[in-house]
Order: structure tokens, then sequence, then C-alpha cells
């Protein structure tokens, strides 16, 4: 007998002793496990904790291709799950595994859900998350964008671009830094102005190790530097803490050619016509011929 089969036998007993559990697999590869029984379960070779205080809501779960969802809640907590890994967002999109499991002989149980952690909103030291079935991934839009700014994101497989070549990053140690978003560094040459703006910021250590967060404002002061973030890091930034901070792209064709030599991987449409194209009207001081705008 599976452990499917003897769960469904134990319920058709009539006293029941079942309670849920999930596993979280986060995309740093770290998994967690968490039950709503009072005690700690072991199986699938991971623990699952009780004092955690995580309950789901009941789970809607359809056929066909519409999305399955439910959501989860629980306390934040130093043994658990803590603000400083859901302000760093160690939890998004993290994999979900749902079992209801029989907790006086665990093997007997069954898998209920499986999909991803979507929006994740934190109040008086507890927290609450969405829950999204694999078909979520179907909604997302597919296919290309016909624009004049390249749709790629530098160094993934669609630009081919190699972030680790010299001069495209560099790694510092975070001399001074204020409200957690603009960072200022007393000496840094051997870069132009704005060359890591719209770039990426990738804490290598402190407290907020892997956190990734997008450049703003790169601009040189004297034989310094300043760098402003979109957004706050979460775990808090100390000096003393090492960052890697990587060129930045604004997606044009021209910064393409000439600031990375990566032409050939574009994936834009630089001649593509314009809003000011579509409304334009003939004009006696221009050429109307009707030929190609892109000469």
């Amino acid at each position: 007998m599976t452990g499917t089969e003897a769960l469904f036998a134990h319920f058709e007993s009539g006293i029941t002793t079942t309670c849920r559990a999930w596993a979280l697999k986060r995309r740093d590869g770290r998994v967690l496990g968490f039950t709503d029984h009072d005690l700690d379960l072991t199986f699938e070779g991971l623990t699952f904790l009780a004092g955690t205080g995580l309950s789901a809501a009941n789970l809607q779960q359809t056929t066909g291709l519409s999305v399955d969802n439910s959501e989860a809640s629980g306390a934040l907590s130093d043994a658990a799950v803590t603000e400083e890994d859901v302000l760093a967002g160690r939890y998004d999109e993290a994999e979900v595994t749902a079992w209801i499991v029989n907790w006086a002989a665990p093997d007997e149980r069954v898998m209920t859900f499986r999909g991803s952690l979507g929006e994740i909103t934190r109040a008086g030291g507890a927290f609450q998350a969405e829950l999204r079935g694999m078909t979520e991934a179907l909604n997302r839009p597919q296919g290309r964008v016909i624009q004049s700014a390249c749709t790629a994101v530098l160094g993934d497989s669609a630009c081919r671009f190699d972030l680790t070549q010299a001069g495209y990053f560099t790694v510092r140690v975070v001399e001074s830094v204020e409200e957690a978003r603009v960072l200022r560094f007393a000496n840094f040459a051997g870069f132009e102005d704005r060359w890591f703006e719209r770039g990426r910021l990738v804490v290598v250590a402190g407290a907020a190790k892997g956190v990734v967060v997008q450049v703003k404002n790169d601009r040189q002061v004297g034989a310094g530097r300043q760098v402003d973030l979109w957004e706050p890091v979460g775990p808090t930034l100390v000096a003393g803490d090492l960052v890697r901070i990587e060129a930045g792209c604004d997606k044009r064709a021209e910064t393409c050619r000439l600031k990375f030599a990566n032409f050939l991987n574009f994936r834009g449409f630089p001649h593509v016509p314009g809003e000011d194209w579509l409304t334009s009207y003939p004009q006696r001081n221009r050429s109307n011929t009707g030929g190609s705008l892109g000469r």
C-alpha cells in the first residue's frame, strides 16, 4: 500500500491524526520545512518545524489552466522566517510544496500543492504570502516586443555579454552608507562618470549577502564617487561590507555598440518608427519620398 492509499484508508477510519506541512526552497538553495502540528515532523529528509506559527488558508484548486491559489501566514522569528530575509528578497518566488500528513505515521501523506511564493507582505511582526500554482507561469507575457530599445537583460542568455570582463565591474568595501541606499567612496578612479548607472549592486559579504539592487545614479565627486540605489538594501548595509558593482546599460543601440561592443546581440529594433513619425505630416522643407527612415 502506498503512502497515499494508506492516508485515504486512515481518513476512512473515522478518527484522524492529520496536519499540514510545507517545504520552501529559496533561490539561494536553502530548504526550510514548516508544519501546523504542535510537534516537529521529519520526512523527505527534512525536519518540518512546529514552532513557527505558520498557517495556511484553504487551497483553491481547479482543473484546466486556471491558477491554483492560496495564502500562508505566520510570525517573523529568528528561528524561522526572519524579517531580514524577507526584506532581502530571499523568499521571492521560493518553491513551495505542501502535504497533508498523518503525524502519527508521516509515511502516510499526500501532496496537495506545488508552486511558488508570490507577493509577501509584513506588518506587526508577522508576514503573509501568496501561494501561486505552477500554471501561474502561463500568465506571463511571451514573445518579443517590437521596440527601439533592447529587451534583453545585460549579461543574460539573450545579451551574452560577459560581465566578468575587466573594466565592467568592481568589488569595493563600503566606506559610507546613508539610508541603506546612498553609498559614498573617497577614492574611486578608473571608471567614467555614470558608468555604473542602471547597473547592479550585489552584496558579496555582510548581513545582506546575496542581495541584488539596481543602481539609480552614479556620479563622480572629485576623486571619489556617489552611488545611489533605487531602493534601500533590506538587511542593514554598513561600512565594511563588501559589494560588487556592475556596469549599467540604458538599452540603446549606441550604448550597446560603443560601450559594450555587443551590437550583434542587440535585441531591439533601432529603426522602428516612433510616435512622432506616426503622427507626422508632410512638410515642404522635408523629403517626402516615402523612403527608408533608417538611412
